[in-house]
């Protein structure tokens, strides 16, 4: 039951239709201090419509506002305060979680609109390092947000299969390579030559020269070059996959850069027409106002990421007919993209209103970007791997005897990694730090997970049945965990509009501090009221087993 809906449509009763709901509802807010009420509606707005002051039109408001949700309504200066009566809602919020299960928070605003997300998008031949984990877990907890939402999302893992660096890569390995080290440990090895590449051209530049005529030749199809870009990239694809395995990631579409070569032509075709294309120093450009020109082709006449982006695109559009197209993409990226929906702009394509670069900060190594070309990277692979060994570490000391110790191991091991990203603002910048990561307690992924697995072992002990009917929650230290519950639906819509996971996050670990209080200071099981208490962990659960799915994350039962 949406409380927040039920407060606007209220009130645009009593304003007679002077406002529409949707924009009362946007309106309504959360006091800052609990003592002056549950939500609160300011009446600056219609100060100018009434030509009354706020304190006045919330005093005339007030006494009008009568339903038996509220207990009280107050005007509170500029505000129409309401107090929600506690025992009515607390009821009601836990038998709709229990009835709805995981639908509960479900929203209708997508409408069954196609979201396209460009997340993950590692680079071929270049080991998964932890500079990928951000685009891969936000991007999948978007996803899953968005269908929340009501979208259905599409996931595109835009693989960085094309583009001067195979040149590169393909120059060192001719030089200095060994088919049979590559095939032994394809990605060491080729991450190896990578780097030896950039540290030789530093004293040899006509290397970088050699690198552009390989990859010239690899994009005007030379069969020796093809087919080793094509071991490349399939070594590369086994590695990844491992990885998303791990993760519990799944894509729609693994189409990379390359899969857009025999659809550039086309771009420059429609901006030859639109006379949209300029030659700047031998290359071809599209002019854009304020700001620097977007390359379209080099003077050699080799394609950049802009035209691949730009055939992505109308492809994508073409496709899926997208509501929304989401990339998510490090913030050292934006002025690209504002480049790249100015260009589709000026070629008339007005579905780019719905394209939406999704920036991120930087995960730093000792305040610096992990950098793969100097060979300071940290692997994801093995981060995530360390994490479940010391999962399976603690699960060995605390419960031994538990069944899928190793199945465990592995979802609280990735779970902490990926909360660790995801609670954090996806703006910020990110210090990388194993011992932070591997924290088991605190506000952490693994915190959020015992909190469930508790809630599962209460339910067990007191033998909880769903089917016995509507419960009346009655105790007052219920409270905090109601409302914090209740307003779930109001935080998943809050982290699609913004695009921000981090809200789930911080749902999950106050939800969880909230019901270890409860837990700490009643007797769940040793009470009169043990099937109503429980009804209340049994709601508590499917809220936080929900909302670490959001997250990508697994709930265990038992840990």
């Amino acid at each position: 039951m949406n409380f927040t809906n039920q407060f606007a449509e209220l009130l645009v009763e009593v304003l007679n239709g002077d406002l529409e709901k949707e924009e009362i509802r946007l309106m309504i807010e959360s006091p800052k201090r609990k003592e002056l009420g549950d939500m609160a509606f300011p009446c600056f707005e219609l100060a100018k419509l009434y030509r009354k002051s706020p304190n006045r039109i919330a005093q005339e408001i007030a006494p009008k506002i009568q339903t038996a949700i509220f207990e009280e309504v107050v005007a509170v200066g500029g505000y129409v305060n309401v107090f929600l009566n506690k025992q009515e809602v607390s009821t009601k919020v836990v038998n709709q979680i229990i009835s709805q299960k995981g639908e509960f928070g479900s929203l209708e605003i997508g409408k069954g609109g196609v979201v396209t997300i460009d997340l993950s998008s590692p680079n071929i031949a270049k080991p998964f390092a932890m500079g990928h984990l951000r685009s891969t877990v936000i991007g999948n907890a978007l996803a899953l947000i968005s269908e929340k939402c009501g979208y259905q999302p599409i996931r595109i893992n835009h693989l960085g299969d094309w583009g001067t660096q195979f040149g590169k890569l393909i120059v060192a390995y001719h030089k200095w390579g060994n088919e049979e080290d590559v095939r032994k440990d394809p990605i060491k090895e080729l991450l190896a030559l990578y780097v030896k590449f950039h540290h030789e051209a530093e004293n040899d530049p006509t290397l970088n020269e050699q690198g552009r005529e390989a990859f010239k030749k690899l994009e005007d199809g030379d069969q020796e070059t093809r087919h080793l870009w094509k071991w490349f990239r399939d070594e590369s694809l086994k590695e990844f996959n491992k990885i998303y395995e791990l993760l519990g990631i799944h894509f729609d579409s693994s189409d990379g850069e390359a899969f857009y070569n025999d659809k550039m032509e086309h771009v420059v075709e429609l901006l030859e027409q639109k006379k949209l294309l300029e030659e700047s120093e031998g290359a071809q450009v599209v002019q854009i106002e304020d700001l620097p020109p977007c390359l379209i082709k080099k003077r050699d006449g080799t394609t950049l990421y802009a035209t691949r982006d730009l055939a992505a695109a109308i492809h994508r559009q073409k496709t899926y007919q997208f509501k929304k197209s989401l990339y998510v993409v490090g913030n050292e990226q934006t002025l690209y993209f504002k480049q790249l929906l100015k260009v589709l702009e000026k070629m008339g394509f007005d579905w780019h209103e719905g394209m939406v670069h999704v920036p991120f900060g930087m995960i730093l190594k000792d305040g610096k970007k992990m950098s793969t070309r100097k060979g300071k990277t940290v692997l994801l692979e093995e981060v995530l791997q360390e994490a479940i060994d010391l999962a399976e570490q603690g699960i060995m000391k605390k419960n031994p005897n538990l069944a899928s110790k190793n199945e465990v191991a592995r979802q609280v091991g990735t779970g902490a990694v990926v909360f660790h990203d995801l609670k954090n603002h996806r703006m910020n910048d990110i210090e990388f730090s194993l011992e932070d990561m591997l924290r088991f307690e605190g506000e952490t992924g693994p915190y959020v997970q015992y909190t469930h697995a508790r809630a599962c072992s209460l339910l067990r002990k007191g033998g909880y049945q769903e089917n016995l009917g509507e419960k009346k929650i009655v105790d007052p230290e219920a409270w905090p965990v109601i409302s914090t519950m209740m307003i779930f639906p109001h935080i998943v819509e809050r982290s699609m509009n913004e695009y921000d996971p981090s809200k789930v996050a911080k749902f999950v670990i106050e939800l969880s501090k909230a019901f270890n209080k409860y837990y700490a200071s009643v007797k769940i099981l040793d009470s009169s009221m043990i099937h109503t208490r429980l009804s209340l962990v049994c709601s508590v659960k499917l809220v936080l087993r929900e909302g670490l799915r959001l997250l990508g994350i697994e709930a265990p039962e038992e840990m």
